[in-house]
């Protein structure tokens, strides 16, 4: 990468609005191995937006639960201290989302791409032994952050490698190595590592493509739950390329891209969950 590319890139990731002070409070709290529910709950009640956002979710038909639930301490106790942690995360995460942008990337769509891969990325860490569903979660709803940061600061390179991509077929990240010089994945890693996500969660954003591809439990989550979306166009984030499963993934999941959806069965439960999460 020359120097001028790298600059042009930490420029862009600084211009990137930082998680609000809350987020960023529950993210050093979850860090902390002794950290106490309580805790959390504290830091969310602090901050009004986010707990109207997560109780709103909490209350959706999707979870079902037996009772309104009122407070940020029940939803704590009927989904647990991982499942809050990761919807104060994603609310952040699209509240960040540009209304629109010069480079004609569709937010929305993008968005539900997004969400469809973190539902299924979450549902395939549950067949392997080295990866925490809700981290995969995360992964997945945060896998193509780096196009946001294109489209915002370098809309004119970022709509001609999706016009490219369209017109042939050929992989976004192929594209964007193309016209821009480096991919979304480089500039999605640089952002998260701004915003101190943990470092597997940098390095599964950082290698989810072709030959950087790394061999982990996550990282198999997180490319098999992209490309699952995309074949079942749930949602659009630019590329339409759908690839087959490499021969380590099909050993960590248990099977081709095919038969993983054959699989999971009935995903429409799990794309209502990603409807119900776009909109909070």
């Amino acid at each position: 990468m020359s120097p001028e590319l790298s600059q042009k890139l930490a420029a862009a990731v600084d211009g990137m609005p930082a998680f609000p002070k809350s987020v960023q409070n529950i993210l050093e709290l979850t860090r902390d191995v002794n950290c106490a529910p309580k805790d959390l709950v504290q830091v969310i009640d602090k901050d009004p937006v986010v707990t109207v956002k997560i109780l709103k979710v909490v209350n959706s038909a999707y979870y079902s639960l037996p009772k309104q639930i009122t407070s940020i301490n029940h939803a704590v106790v009927y989904l647990g201290f991982n499942t809050i942690k990761n919807l104060a995360l994603s609310i952040a995460a699209i509240g960040m989302l540009p209304k629109d942008n010069a480079a004609g990337f569709d937010a929305q769509q993008y968005l539900l791409h997004s969400l469809a891969t973190a539902v299924i990325a979450k549902q395939l860490a549950l067949r392997v032994d080295d990866a925490d569903p809700m981290d995969c979660f995360i992964a997945g709803l945060l896998h193509d952050f780096g196009k946001v940061v294109f489209a915002q600061f370098m809309p004119k390179e970022f709509r001609l490698a999706l016009e490219t991509s369209q017109s042939d077929g050929s992989s976004l990240h192929l594209a964007l190595r193309k016209v821009i010089g480096v991919d979304h994945a480089v500039v999605g890693a640089m952002l998260v590592e701004k915003w101190r996500f943990a470092p597997s969660l940098i390095e599964t954003i950082q290698h989810q493509y072709g030959p950087d591809l790394k061999d982990t439990d996550m990282i198999a989550c997180v490319f098999a739950a992209n490309q699952i979306s995309k074949k079942m166009a749930f949602g659009f984030g630019g590329n339409p390329c759908v690839e087959e499963f490499p021969a380590t993934i099909v050993r960590r999941l248990g099977g081709t891209l095919d038969e993983v959806i054959v699989s999971l069965g009935d995903l429409t439960p799990l794309f209502e969950e990603a409807k119900i999460f776009s909109k909070i």
